[in-house]
């Protein structure tokens, strides 16, 4: 409003002398733009007028997720989203094609396997392999009350004893999301960051260094 009428003034002032043309059209452009700003609805005025529920599904992400996802087979607010998937970053899955009824012919077959897996869960000798996998259903992890559990949706076996993170994690306060703000609600699954054999983060210096004030 302010440059409108600074316009205006100087147009007064400018009615008995010969203005150039280029001058009058940069004017009238700078009219036409200040008056659509001024008639175009504020964002807070178009919340406040919204009538129907917001819907994110039907905004489409800025930047589109490379990654696989799967649907979660829990709710948020209640209402779906989705989680990274799981299975394609695991290098020896399905582990029904290796662990089968066949005798083991190879010397240090395990280590060879597995030996990089350095169970760090939870107190010393809490955790063994079937606290968390099926004995049974060997492409499958297991809760304690028997039910199987897929591994893209392991967080479910990690609510089992971490409730209150789980809990943190379905409203948004623990984990991370993968798209921006606006669009589907697609979030990190827990084994997206913690290694699920050793989850504790480990201790490191920061990547900068700021020294304290004065």
């Amino acid at each position: 409003m302010k440059i409108t009428s600074i316009v205006w003034r100087y147009l007064k002032r400018c009615e008995r002398t010969v203005v150039p043309i280029s001058l009058l059209l940069w004017v009238s452009l700078i009219l036409v733009c200040t008056s659509t700003m001024a008639s175009s609805p504020s964002v807070l005025g178009t919340v406040e007028s919204a009538v129907e529920p917001y819907d994110n599904s039907n905004i489409e992400a800025v930047r589109p997720i490379a990654a696989e996802t799967v649907l979660s087979r829990e709710r948020y607010q209640g209402g779906t989203f989705k989680v990274l998937a799981r299975k394609q970053n695991i290098e020896r899955f399905r582990c029904s094609s290796c662990h089968t009824d066949k005798p083991i012919n190879v010397r240090y077959g395990a280590e060879l396997t597995h030996g990089e897996i350095k169970l760090n869960h939870g107190s010393a000798d809490a955790l063994n392999c079937n606290d968390c996998h099926s004995s049974e259903k060997l492409d499958y992890l297991e809760d304690k009350k028997g039910n199987l559990i897929d591994f893209d949706h392991s967080y479910q076996l990690c609510g089992q004893c971490h409730f209150r993170q789980k809990s943190d994690w379905l409203g948004g306060a623990h984990g991370k999301r993968v798209t921006y703000w606006t669009g589907e609600r697609v979030i990190f699954n827990c084994t997206s960051c913690h290694n699920p054999h050793s989850p504790r983060f480990e201790k490191r210096f920061p990547a900068t260094y700021s020294r304290p004030a004065p």
